[in-house]
């Protein structure tokens, strides 16, 4: 599994405990989608440039 997906999963999975935690809490499920779709985003654009390989030096 590469690392992308790690980082991926994980950050899913962090998502997923927000926002039971913010139902539990009595937020509107509007509210939840919402943030759990702003946070999927981040996580895609973390995880893309955090694990993009680097530029070999250039000799």
């Amino acid at each position: 599994m590469s690392s992308f997906s790690t980082y991926l999963i994980g950050f899913i999975v962090l998502i997923i405990g927000l926002a039971i935690a913010a139902i539990l809490v009595g937020v509107s499920q509007t509210w939840v989608i919402v943030g759990a779709i702003i946070l999927i985003g981040i996580a895609i654009v973390t995880a893309t440039t955090r694990t993009k390989t680097k530029d070999p030096p250039v000799t």
